[in-house]
């Protein structure tokens, strides 16, 4: 499938560029992965072996991206209204299992060439195999990164960062069989192990990150100012905040978002500004907003006006007070509301509240307060 440009040209998806840059991948690793058994076998070296075993690895792992894309295309079924975007986070996951895997078996032969060592045999046509197997790796490892980020593919960026380790895994047993040449000194189980220990590393710091991202992470700064600023641009709309947005997988988001309006808008006007706020954050942005909350503001009195303006600056005061909205201020009954945003720094939450509500109180005894402890989801 294709997506046409602003110029009316033809350009790949999201999906396409996912797949295509996957069988690339699979192709130049098999290659990659007959070569160095050759080579290995004929030059007893270990490391080239164990390289080109995770060259089959890489090959795996790129046919796991294949098979995440196209699970996670499935259409929103009964079961599953979100659709099965999430299912490509779980690839990335098992990418990056498969990376540490690799790195522990890496590791472990490394130990036994140390503790029992034989005697390497680099012949010229090994070392060339070797060194054209890292230039491949590097461009390689170069491409399927760039891609990643060009698709915003966890499981490409994954692939793409263990074909750079791949080529520092060569480029290793270049530098071995140089010192061995010209020294007589064997270091390549040592740099091997070295490299295994940075490989599982790497392995930690994908699970890491994608388990990071299953749980829920902050949104973006610059997606949420730009949905902020969609929404703000709508005539009537004074303010946006609480923008909580839930990911159901790379680019596919839904959530909700607080306005403030006047309080003269009628039911029939906020509800066709909400329907058009909704289908321009969604053309702009690709986020369904699921729900629009509203705080009214106060435009019959003046006097309301000057006391938020002292209530918000004496609520800033408190320390760890990021913000506050949603003032409205009923004289008949009394009563100042507002939400105040605490942020999650804060010792105990709660007790900034406390402190919020003592402020304001000593400077309106007379009214009753409702201040709704709130929370910095998104900047």
């Amino acid at each position: 499938m294709k997506d046409i440009n602003n110029n009316g040209t033809e350009v790949l998806s999201r999906n396409d560029i996912i797949i295509k840059t996957s069988i690339i991948g699979i192709a130049a690793n098999i290659l990659l992965s007959v070569f160095k058994v050759g080579v290995g076998v004929l030059s007893h070296s270990i490391a080239v072996v164990l390289d080109a075993v995770n060259n089959l690895s890489d090959a795996a792992s790129s046919v796991i991206t294949i098979v995440g894309t196209k699970l996670a295309q499935k259409k929103p079924d009964r079961n599953h209204p979100f659709g099965h975007g999430r299912l490509e986070y779980l690839s990335a996951l098992t990418i990056a299992f498969i990376i540490l895997y690799a790195g522990s078996m890496s590791l472990t032969e490394s130990v036994k060439k140390i503790i029992s060592p034989e005697k390497p045999d680099y012949s010229p046509v090994s070392l060339i195999i070797i060194a054209v197997a890292v230039a491949v790796k590097v461009v390689l490892g170069r491409y399927v990164k760039h891609m990643g980020i060009k698709a915003n593919s966890d499981s490409l960026k994954n692939s793409g960062d263990d074909a750079s380790l791949d080529a520092l895994i060569s480029f290793a047993t270049l530098v071995a069989a140089g010192i061995y040449i010209f020294s007589g000194v064997s270091l390549e189980a040592w740099l091997a192990g070295l490299i295994s220990l940075l490989i599982i590393k790497t392995g930690f710091d994908m699970i890491k990150e994608t388990v990071s991202k299953i749980l829920g992470e902050r949104i973006d700064i610059e997606l949420t100012k730009a949905i902020k600023d969609t929404v703000c641009s709508f005539p009537g709309v004074f303010g946006a905040y609480d923008l909580i947005l839930h990911n159901y997988g790379p680019d596919s988001y839904m959530g909700s978002i607080h306005i403030e309006v006047q309080d003269t808008q009628t039911a029939d006007e906020l509800d066709e500004l909400l329907r058009e706020l909704s289908v321009e954050v969604h053309k702009k942005h690709n986020v369904i907003l699921t729900a629009v909350g509203v705080y009214s503001i106060n435009t019959k009195d003046k006097e309301v006006a000057e006391i938020r303006e002292k209530v918000k600056e004496e609520a800033l005061s408190v320390r760890f007070v990021k913000q506050i909205h949603g003032f409205f201020l009923n004289k008949e009954k009394k009563s100042i509301r507002f939400d105040a945003v605490i942020d999650f720094d804060a010792p105990d939450r709660e007790e900034v509240q406390a402190e919020i509500s003592k402020k304001i109180s000593a400077m309106y005894p007379e009214y009753t307060l409702k201040i709704t402890l709130d929370s910095d989801f998104s900047d």
